[in-house]
């Protein structure tokens, strides 16, 4: 007996604690309404929606295999490409 209201006592304060606790930042697309689960503590979000999820970026992420799709590099390659359009115009003006 004493076990069965060790339990409900239990229960009661965990459901309080969530009843109480802070809502979840992120909206539906579909409805535009709130998330509502409670947010994890220290974020704005709930599990559902990215909070204390992700790895690192770069060779530290666990699927990381080379890095020519990295954001550096396609800044890099963007610059180069912008440099090399340049280039064929001024030639075009130039002969």
């Amino acid at each position: 007996m004493a076990t069965c209201t060790l339990l409900n006592q239990l229960e009661a304060h965990t459901t309080a604690d969530t009843k109480l606790a802070r809502r979840c930042h992120a909206r539906s697309k579909r409805t535009g309404e709130p998330c509502q689960a409670p947010a994890v503590t220290g974020w704005q979000v709930c599990r559902m929606h990215g909070a204390g999820g992700g790895h690192p970026a770069g060779p530290t992420h666990p699927r990381w295999v080379h890095g020519l799709r990295s954001q550096d590099w396609s800044e890099t390659r963007r610059t180069i490409n912008d440099l090399a359009h340049e280039t064929r115009g001024i030639e075009a003006l130039i002969g």
